[in-house]
């Protein structure tokens, strides 16, 4: 592994010229950064990963192996992507058709998690805190604080900012079981009310 800048890029990887890398951040083995994407702070890059042209990481990111990230997304700071989860960025491809410049754009909000081997169809928005199970295949927005599995993906329950199943009582009232934060259910969305 050689220390670049103030990031770290094991010697296996291929990080092109123009690519914005922050601060702490580690890429290892196997891993392609396109130039003009832009890699947070603080993020881990892990092996065999591509990152193509265009693409945000916020800081804090964690990447698994075999992850492929496509032109047009977004990850807001703090979002997991699980081994081998791929996001598209053209809804109809063909190989004699070129579509460059239709690429749909994808953003996950801050604190998601997407499963191992689960795929984002282009032009869909994950809420923040929101949970894709492993092997689901998203192709409509899921909602903040969301659980979603299956394929295509559905919303099967909620999840709280440190990832506990939430419970909801009667009144659409639940609370984290680990941290105390209370959450409200109403008309299909959840909210964090209060932080302990």
């Amino acid at each position: 592994m050689e220390k670049e800048n103030n990031y770290y890029v094991h010697e296996t990887a291929v990080v092109d010229a123009g690519c914005h890398v922050g601060d702490g951040t580690k890429i290892w083995h196997f891993s392609h950064l396109m130039a003009g994407c832009s890699v947070g702070a603080q993020c881990n890059v892990g092996q065999n990963v591509f990152i193509a042209d265009g693409v945000v990481l916020g800081d804090r990111v964690k990447v698994q192996n075999n992850v492929s990230i496509y032109a047009g997304v977004t990850c807001a700071d703090d979002v997991f992507l699980g081994p081998s989860a791929v996001f598209t960025n053209v809804v109809n491809p063909r190989s004699e058709v070129c579509r460059k410049g239709q690429y749909a754009r994808t953003r996950v909000g801050r604190g998601a998690t997407v499963g191992a081997n689960a795929t984002i169809v282009c032009g869909h928005d994950i809420g923040e805190y929101a949970f894709v199970g492993a092997g689901a295949v998203v192709t409509h927005d899921v909602p903040a604080f969301a659980l979603v599995v299956g394929t295509p993906a559905r919303v099967i329950g909620w999840m709280s900012r440190r990832g506990h199943r939430l419970a909801f009582d009667s009144h659409g009232t639940a609370r984290c079981p680990e941290t105390g934060e209370t959450y409200r259910l109403a008309d299909g969305q959840v909210t964090l009310v209060t932080e302990p």
